[in-house]
């Protein structure tokens, strides 16, 4: 599994605590959406369509003082921890302000619920 070197070039051009945070971060998504992640509208999206912005599953952006990380459509998911606030029409997102606010278990729950709503089983 590959992260694109666009993603990789994101993140290199961070602050030292929004790398980390990167560091823990990118490959759990990586684990469950394996070479889906591109640099869209500035910043890593993890898609599932034939290009970026196709069927998006996360995305992961830079702030000022936070990393936020978001579902595409976390309103539809289980998040039994409370940690996802909802946006703007289905999404979610939770800021990141340290790579050990990430709950490798939790985050990995969340993605493979999402990535499922973006590959629905057929009978």
């Amino acid at each position: 599994m590959t992260t694109s070197t666009a993603v990789q070039d994101y993140f290199a051009a961070r602050p030292a605590t929004q790398r980390q945070i990167a560091d823990e971060l990118v490959p759990l998504i990586e684990a469950v959406l394996p070479g889906a992640g591109a640099v869209w509208h500035g910043h890593p999206v993890w898609s599932l369509g034939v290009a970026p912005g196709k069927s998006p599953v996360c995305y992961v952006k830079a702030h000022a003082q936070h990393v936020t990380f978001g579902v595409w459509r976390g309103q539809e998911i289980t998040d039994p921890s409370g940690r996802l606030e909802p946006n703007a029409r289905t999404m979610t997102s939770v800021k990141l302000r340290a790579a050990a606010d990430i709950d490798a278990e939790l985050f990995g729950s969340w993605l493979r619920q999402a990535r499922e709503l973006e590959q629905p089983h057929r009978d």
